[in-house]
């Protein structure tokens, strides 16, 4: 067996297992880099470590730091609460918030299981409430969180960009932002209209749901998001059970605060009657004016993200050092770990030449719309059970090699894509974003809604990668 197959191999071991097994996937991608870099390819640990990405772990760290300063100070809490009371009672645009809402948390930098953890536990307590079909709004909430998720400022933005940054490819990096959220609206707006959505138009709060049972109004007790910003990477979450991902609805809970441990249940308690008149906070004003400072800073002046993102919530930390105190241990180090250890990894096949023997085998197929189709495919299948991070961080840079050698796909619209088509899958109930719906789900069977569940991200699984490829590599 070659050493290129063997480094492929040792690859689809480590999916396998950190999908069997609560095992954090960058640490077996650390282990797997050192045994295959040492006895497969002769390295040394020197060369072995100039895989790490510096530049990518920093930017992790930055933002994910900034996001659980927001969220700490109550940020987004206030930000949920203008969003509510800016739709004025119309019960249809409830699961247009939480998509928007989502999509602007991953959209400036949080993890897409963490905004997923924060809002769908208020998304579904919303659907109870109102007689919203909850297949809907919690997949509203998904397809937010994967629709934002492509931002230049963004976590998948940030891997995407810089792996194709590093192999010299043309990149748009707004081109794939709003791909992404275009084909996740696309799909969003069809599943509002299938499930119900035309018939709360119809609908006001306080009135009957197209079921006809009476609604309350908006400031009523919801459920409460799960406890920390950035606890659940997405290798690690399919396996957490359902106890700790359920909700604790306890009046003590929904008093506590993000700053004393309970991240997000200010945003529970802040839709409690006598909440909507808060206006925002110092904190929270400057916390925004940050966020928008990092977008410029960023996009229009080219500063590093990662010193920027740290730059700002130091300035923060330094106004409420009390309540930012726990931010530093809330930073995504899970996530961070695994998109840092396969990245190591894939430096190692890069330095054993098995990214250039892949694509190479990639280009020579009959087709090269059939390669990227299959690619796109890859993709989808391998993200919809582990994880997506991990999936953007191996398999862009295997088909770097084929997107060079004059193929005739275009760069930017197979990057596109593959990001659509490796993301949009989380859906899934295997996936981490898929089952935090499922936890969070009220008052109906939860084993007929897990089938539902099942069907729908089997559909999008088959159907996403191709639509995305006919649209952005064929056309």
């Amino acid at each position: 067996m070659s050493s290129h197959m063997m480094s492929i191999y040792v690859l689809v071991a480590m999916f396998v297992l950190a999908t069997v097994l609560p095992i954090n996937m960058g640490v077996i991608a650390f282990v797997g880099a050192f045994l295959v870099g040492t006895l497969v390819a002769g390295m040394e640990t020197k060369a072995i470590m100039g895989g790490f990405p510096a530049e990518l772990f920093l930017t992790l760290v930055g933002i994910t730091y900034l996001f659980a300063q927001a969220q700490n100070n109550g940020t987004i809490d206030w930000l949920v609460r203008l969003a509510l009371k800016a739709v004025r009672g119309q019960v249809a645009a409830i699961p247009w918030v939480m998509f928007f809402i989502t999509a602007l948390l991953t959209a400036v930098g949080a993890v897409s299981p963490a905004a997923v953890a924060i809002i769908a536990p208020i998304a579904l307590g919303f659907a109870a409430k109102y007689g919203i079909n909850p297949l809907m709004m919690g997949l509203m909430v998904v397809h937010g969180a994967q629709g934002g998720g492509f931002s230049p400022i963004s976590i998948y933005g940030g891997i995407t960009n810089k792996i194709v940054q590093k192999a010299g490819l043309p990149l748009s990096e707004l081109t794939t932002a709003f791909v992404s959220l275009g084909v996740n609206f696309a799909v969003a707006l069809l599943l509002f209209i299938m499930f119900g959505g035309l018939a709360l138009m119809r609908q006001r709060q306080g009135g009957p749901s197209p079921s006809g049972v009476e609604t309350t109004p908006f400031n009523t007790q919801v459920a409460m998001p799960a406890s920390g910003p950035q606890i659940f990477d997405e290798a690690e979450g399919e396996a957490m059970t359902e106890e700790r991902l359920t909700m604790k609805r306890s009046p003590d809970a929904l008093n506590a605060s993000p700053a004393t441990g309970t991240a997000g249940a200010s945003a529970a308690a802040a839709l409690q009657p006598g909440a909507d008149h808060a206006g925002a906070t110092m904190q929270q004003i400057v916390t925004v004016t940050g966020l928008i400072a990092l977008a410029v800073l960023t996009l229009v002046y080219k500063l590093d993200i990662g010193f920027v993102a740290i730059t700002i919530g130091l300035i923060l930390s330094i106004l409420a050092p009390n309540v930012q105190k726990r931010a530093i241990t809330q930073v995504s180090w899970p996530e961070i770990m695994l998109i840092v250890g396969v990245s190591t990894y894939v430096g190692v096949m890069q330095k054993m030449g098995t990214i250039t023997f892949v694509g190479d085998s990639v280009a020579t197929l009959t087709s090269p719309l059939v390669a990227a189709l299959l690619l796109c495919f890859v993709g989808a299948v391998v993200s919809a059970f582990a994880s997506s991070t991990a999936v953007l961080g191996s398999l862009i840079p295997l088909a770097v090699p084929f997107l060079q050698s004059g193929t005739g796909v275009d760069p930017i619209g197979f990057i596109a894509a593959m990001a659509v088509s490796s993301t949009i899958v989380d859906v899934s109930p295997f996936s981490t974003n898929g089952a935090l719906v499922l936890a969070n789900v009220q008052g109906v069977d939860r084993d007929k809604f897990l089938r539902q569940l099942m069907i729908y991200g089997g559909i999008v699984t088959l159907v996403a990668p191709v639509v995305v490829w006919f649209l952005f590599i064929v056309l």
